[in-house]
């Protein structure tokens, strides 16, 4: 920038110098005049050339401390930022590695459970397994809910008068009454049904299998266990799997309209968990309000009590209030008697006196007529 300003005042004297020569001025003084302005703009420039520098020597150096400085402080803040970062960091890692062990353990545990999967897959392709499967979920729900061994309330493998034995019998409040709980799992063709691998023929007619064992289970279970006058006019059928559940009620509704008809209710572990609670709290509330009943009929006879003993203590009352006034009415009369004794024993005493001085007296004329 300083050459730029240089060149310009070059540029300057060069056209004054110019302007002399076309005015063909030969006056030696303007000559001398051109010299020393020549001289003195020389000088000047040299000056400001001189102080530029300095001032710019000044800032820049200036710049540079404030540079190193800001730089200096940017250095800093990096460096604790990157401390604060590594710190982070490395615990995010160790995090990750901590879950990466937790999901290998996980893993490990996925892969033993798959593996129970398929025990529990082959024990399940047995009838009679399933069977027993099914009974022991419904023990444990009945258990939960209702207590072990609570007799009055349930039974499990109960004999009925046609000759027919029921997973479990339900002895709830009327109007439900008792009701006989079958439990049925239809596993096979469920299986086929879903079965991805096999053809739509093939599941089709594994579907059409399905609703007919379904249907088939609950004939059973209407036929043997709603009896009249023995059982309440509905039975309910348990179905362990809820995945089976939610098959019937998400796309066989006219299974649900079948077993309606046949009055059985289709229920899974959480449906009859559900519905066994409504009934235990159905049964308590009954007890509650037999037990309400019995303290207010004990209250009405305390009641009958308390107005006895109400008319009893105010009899005894006035009684106490009559021997009272009684005993007023003697202490009054003891204390008339009293005060007349007194007044008697005063009189006796007083006639005594009167006599003893009637007899000093006529002793005394006695002896002065001698």
């Amino acid at each position: 920038m300083l050459e730029y300003i240089i060149i310009g005042l070059l540029v300057i004297v060069i056209i004054l110098l110019i302007i002399v020569l076309t005015k063909k001025n030969d006056n030696m003084e303007i000559v001398d005049r051109m010299s020393s302005l020549e001289k003195n703009v020389t000088k000047d420039i040299g000056d400001f050339k001189f102080e530029f520098s300095k001032f710019l020597q000044s800032d820049f150096d200036k710049l540079n401390e404030n540079i190193e400085r800001r730089l200096n402080l940017i250095n800093d803040r990096v460096n604790e930022r990157l401390e604060v970062n590594f710190e982070k960091t490395n615990k995010t890692f160790t995090n990750v590695l901590e879950r990466l062990s937790k999901i290998d353990e996980a893993q490990k545990k996925i892969d033993g459970l798959s593996t129970d999967i398929i025990s529990l897959q082959s024990i399940l392709t047995d009838k009679k397994t399933r069977g027993i499967f099914g009974e022991t979920n419904l023990n444990i729900i009945l258990s939960s809910v209702f207590g072990e061994k609570n007799d009055a309330i349930y039974r499990l493998q109960y004999s009925l008068p046609n000759g027919t034995i029921s997973d479990a019998i339900l002895f709830a409040p009327e109007p439900l009454g008792t009701i006989a709980i079958d439990s049925k799992f239809p596993l096979e063709h469920y299986e086929r049904m879903t079965d991805r691998n096999l053809s739509k023929t093939e599941r089709e007619l594994a579907e059409k299998m399905f609703k007919a064992d379904v249907k088939k289970h609950i004939d059973a279970i209407s036929s043997k266990y709603i009896i009249d006058g023995v059982t309440s006019s509905q039975a309910i059928m348990f179905l362990p799997a809820e995945a089976i559940f939610a098959e019937i009620n998400a796309y066989h509704p006219e299974i649900l309209n079948y077993a309606y008809a046949k009055r059985v209710w289709i229920t899974s572990p959480t449906t009859l968990m559900s519905t066994l609670t409504i009934i235990s709290m159905i049964i308590k509330n009954m007890e509650r309000d037999k037990y309400a009943k019995v303290i207010h009929n004990e209250l009405n006879k305390l009641g009958i009590e308390f107005g006895r003993y109400k008319e009893r203590w105010d009899h005894l009352s006035k009684s106490l209030e009559t021997v009272s006034k009684d005993v007023q009415s003697i202490h009054t009369t003891t204390d008339k008697i009293t005060k007349r004794f007194i007044e008697i024993n005063n009189v006796d005493i007083k006639s005594e006196n009167l006599i003893e001085n009637k007899d000093e007296r006529n002793d005394g004329s006695d002896e002065s007529s001698d």
